[in-house]
């Protein structure tokens, strides 16, 4: 089926705006300021960073096996960088500034040149640590989609870039920056919370039977969610830019961290206003009893004749270039214990006491191909999310040597509990380990380790 042109130009104006090269191949992201209409009206605009002005970015979209090249201009008052959360690419291409680059300077450039790996729904964010809780918070992120060489069909393709915004009373931005207060507990949560910089729900008029693929993203700089879906039969058919087989979410329910990507299919059979949708509950995962449940995305049948039932989605192609089993008794194997908050700021996080710290040794040394097992160990009070650059990880079980059907490049820890991970350190260079909330990382929680 093909949707009408009712329906593109609609979803189109959903979507985060498509990036175009320039003559000589590269797309050009400016980081610069710009302004987004977020507070209701007659609140003046809110200042915002955005790439070409936009929040989201300019949505990257290439095929699988095409070169990706990105030229990165600052036109801000602070350096930044860029960094592909979810790729296995090349270690100099990671953009983590002080370890695998040098910060664009304000005025200056850097090119992103590499071909992707993997097909997926990946995301691209400030890489310097530093200044990511900023530059996040005030509008830097996008979102990258690698097309599989035979995409599955479907009437809608959509990105779902969630994000939360904290303003002050003249709708501004709200600080400061860096906030030790926010640092030393859970991180920076706004009130405010938009999917692709609208207010929620966004209405989707959908033909009654159409498939849709939902790419979610959580670009929150702390806030962990809860995606539930009402009246509508959901498959997750990849998992941070990874496919796995298809499973439906437990309870309708999917956890969502900071940083972290779902790919859905979904066939869609709106039951007249308000119909099924996608619910959201902020502080999901900290199972906040105050949170409430709003709509994120409300689909609503168009006047057609319903299409008829197609066969259950098969899923994607699994990904042939990781393995399929992990030998662990042959992995190094390590603890990643988290403590804080510390009394210093910004010291207040660290990971093994500091060891690994950006600028002196790596945590951990392997050489290429060899197994790894980390254990990341939560002492602290509240939830932590740890992100790996340049891999991806199996979820191990905690009874026995299996592992969750699916990899992740995050993985969430409940406060005083393990989760352990296992992945083949098959990328060379040196990676960092960190909170995927941003104000933690700049405190403190980061380090880093060396495949040779």
């Amino acid at each position: 089926m093909t949707l009408t042109r009712r329906h593109l130009v609609a979803s189109a104006l959903l979507a985060p705006f498509s990036a175009r090269a320039e003559d000589d191949g590269f797309i050009m992201l400016e980081a610069r300021e710009a302004s987004l209409p977020l507070a209701p009206a007659p609140a003046l605009e809110t200042p915002v960073w955005g790439f070409n002005g936009l929040v989201p970015g300019p949505l990257l979209r290439i095929k699988k096996g095409a070169e990706l090249k990105v030229r990165l201009v600052n036109k801000l008052a602070q350096p930044t960088s860029l960094h592909f959360q979810g790729v296995r690419g090349p270690n100099a291409m990671d953009g983590v500034a002080g370890l695998t680059q040098a910060a664009v300077a304000p005025g200056a450039s850097f090119d992103y040149r590499f071909t992707p790996a993997d097909a997926g729904t990946f995301c691209y964010r400030p890489g310097g640590v530093e200044v990511a809780a900023e530059q996040n918070a005030r509008g830097l992120y996008g979102l990258l989609v690698v097309d599989e060489a035979e995409p599955p069909a479907v009437d809608l393709d959509l990105p779902l870039v969630i994000a939360d915004w904290r303003l002050d009373a003249k709708g501004g931005i709200s600080g400061p920056f860096p906030d030790p207060t926010a640092a030393a507990g859970a991180g920076r949560v706004g009130d405010l919370v938009t999917v692709n910089s609208a207010a929620m729900p966004l209405v989707v008029p959908l033909h009654p039977g159409a498939r849709a693929r939902l790419r979610f993203h959580n670009a929150c700089g702390s806030q962990l969610m809860a995606l539930m879906f009402r009246d509508i039969r959901a498959f997750v058919i990849a998992v941070d830019g990874q496919p796995c087989d298809p499973f439906e979410p437990l309870h309708s329910t999917l956890p969502l961290a900071p940083g972290t990507r779902f790919d859905i299919i979904a066939d869609i059979f709106p039951r007249g206003t308000p119909g099924p949708a996608v619910v959201l509950r902020g502080g999901g995962l900290r199972g906040d009893p105050q949170a409430s449940d709003r709509d994120l995305v409300a689909f609503h049948a168009t006047d057609e004749a319903p299409l008829d039932p197609r066969p259950v989605f098969p899923g994607l192609t699994l990904n042939s270039l990781l393995p399929p089993e992990i030998h662990l008794e042959k992995a190094k194997r390590l603890d990643i214990v988290i403590e804080g908050p510390g009394k210093i700021f910004p010291r207040l996080w660290s990971l093994n006491g500091g060891a690994g710290a950006v600028g002196g040794k790596p945590l951990f040394s392997v050489k290429k191909g060899q197994p790894v097992t980390l254990g990341f160990v939560n002492r602290t009070p509240v939830v932590q999310c740890l992100h790996a650059h340049g891999h991806v990880m199996r979820v191990l079980h905690l009874l026995d040597d299996g592992w969750e059907p699916y990899w992740r490049d995050t993985v969430t820890v409940a406060p005083g509990k393990t989760s352990r991970v296992a992945f083949i350190a098959d990328n060379p260079g040196k990676w960092l380990v960190e909170s995927a909330i941003f104000d933690h990382a700049a405190a403190g929680a980061r380090a880093w380790f060396e495949v040779v």
